[in-house]
Parts: structure tokens; sequence; C-alpha cells
């Protein structure tokens, strides 16, 4: 087990509750290859003090982890990492991250703010990965 700790930072200004921001920054810390199965996940205590919100928003948060099959709870030692969902090509060093970044960063410099970067991605993805709105087609 390495000794890592995942800062959780909550956004009280967006929509997203603090709930499902620690669900997301844990899968997104899971893609990234930030957390590997055996680390332990900070105790709901430690989240609690860093952040400000209630114990109980902690515990729903990594009993979902858990119901994913991502964590795993030792009762009296903490929650742990079972499952990594990285991938060599998404992982922070990969060549995309650093060609991400890279954009990211020009966009920043061409005087884009967050938020239309924000903008720009989701629609990029949405285009690339389109959603079927189509009933899957019966058999028979």
């Amino acid at each position: 087990m390495r000794d890592l700790i995942v800062e959780y930072l909550i956004d009280r200004r967006g929509g997203l509750s603090p709930y499902l921001q620690i669900i997301e920054q844990t899968k997104r810390a899971l893609r990234l290859g930030v957390l590997q199965p055996g680390d332990q996940l900070p105790t709901a205590r430690a989240v609690v003090e860093a952040t400000a919100i209630n114990p109980n928003t902690v515990l729903k948060a990594y009993r979902e982890l858990e119901r994913e099959g991502l964590v795993e709870s030792r009762r009296g030692v903490g929650t742990f990492v079972r499952k990594s969902l990285a991938k060599p090509q998404t992982v922070e060093a990969s060549a995309i991250h650093a060609d991400l970044t890279a954009w990211i960063t020009r966009a920043r410099e061409a005087g884009l703010e967050r938020e239309d970067v924000a903008a720009l991605v989701d629609t990029a993805l949405d285009r690339a990965y389109p959603v079927s709105t189509e009933a899957p087609e019966e058999s028979g």
C-alpha cells in the first residue's frame, strides 16, 4: 500500500452534490491511475475535517463506490481500493494526456475561461461519443 492521500475538493457553488463530487473525484483518480488496488481512501473524519461536509455524505459516497465494486470497507481499518479503472492510454504520463494538457494551456493563454474550455470539451465529447436514443432492435 502506498502512502497516498486523495484530497477531495468540494465545489459548493456548482450544481453537483458533495456526495456525487466525492464519487466522481474517486473515479477520476482510479481512471488516471492515481489510486490503485490496495490504496486506502481518506477516512470519513479526514474528509470532513478537510471539507466541512457532513460525515454521512462521505459515508454515502463510499458505500456507493463499494456497491459498484470499486472499493471495500474494512471495519475498524478503513476503505480500500479494490479495482482500478486506469487504462495505459489514460494515465497522466501518456502522450494523450500531454496533448490535452498542452491544448488546455493554449486555450487558457488565448483567454478562454474554465467554463469555455469545459463547453468545448463537452461538445467534442458529444460528437465523438454520441448517445444513442434509438431503442434496441428486438429479435424474433
